[in-house]
C-alpha cells in the first residue's frame, strides 16, 4: 500500500483554507469553487480546526442559523485528527472510518503539507488492485509461453 506522502505526489499538495473569523457562507464558497468538501481553518501557519459541509448541515442548517451571520469558529471541529505523510493510505482509512471523518490533515514537522479524503484514499486501493491484477495476469501469460 503507498504512503501519504506519494497520494499526495499524485493528487498535488494544495491546502485550501479559511479564517476562524470569516463567515460560513464564505466558507462554503471556496469549498464550492475549488469542488471541495472541507477546508482547513488556519490562523496565519496554524491549524486551528476543520470546517466541513457536514459540520454545515449539521451545525447550520439543522440549528436554523444563518450562514452569512455565522462565523467559522461557531462550528469548525476543533480536535482535529491528522496523519504524517509516512503513514499508509491502509492506515488512513482506519483513522477516518474510526472516527467518522472523510479528510485528513497531512501533518509533518508541525506543518500542513496537504489534506487527503477518503476518495483519495479510495483511488489508491483501487489503483494496487488493478496493479496487482495486471502482474498476476502477466505471470499466468509469460506461464503460458
Amino acid at each position: 500500500m503507498n504512503t501519504i506522502r506519494h497520494i499526495l505526489q499524485l493528487k498535488g499538495g494544495n491546502v485550501f483554507s479559511t479564517s476562524p473569523n470569516n463567515t460560513v457562507f464564505e466558507a462554503l464558497r471556496i469549498m464550492a469553487d475549488k469542488d471541495i468538501g472541507a477546508l482547513l481553518v488556519m490562523e496565519g501557519d496554524k491549524m486551528v480546526g476543520i470546517i466541513s459541509e457536514r459540520d454545515y448541515a449539521r451545525k447550520v442548517i439543522l440549528q436554523g442559523k444563518a450562514s452569512k451571520e455565522t462565523k467559522v469558529s461557531e462550528i469548525m471541529t476543533r480536535q482535529v485528527r491528522t496523519i504524517h505523510p509516512d503513514q499508509t493510505a491502509e492506515e488512513a482509512m482506519e483513522i477516518m472510518d474510526r472516527n467518522h471523518i472523510r479528510h485528513l490533515p497531512v501533518v509533518e514537522n508541525n506543518q500542513v503539507v496537504g489534506v487527503i479524503s477518503i476518495m483519495d484514499t479510495n483511488r489508491n486501493v483501487i489503483y494496487n488492485q488493478r496493479q496487482a491484477i495486471r502482474e498476476m495476469e502477466d505471470k499466468i501469460l509469460s506461464k503460458e509461453k
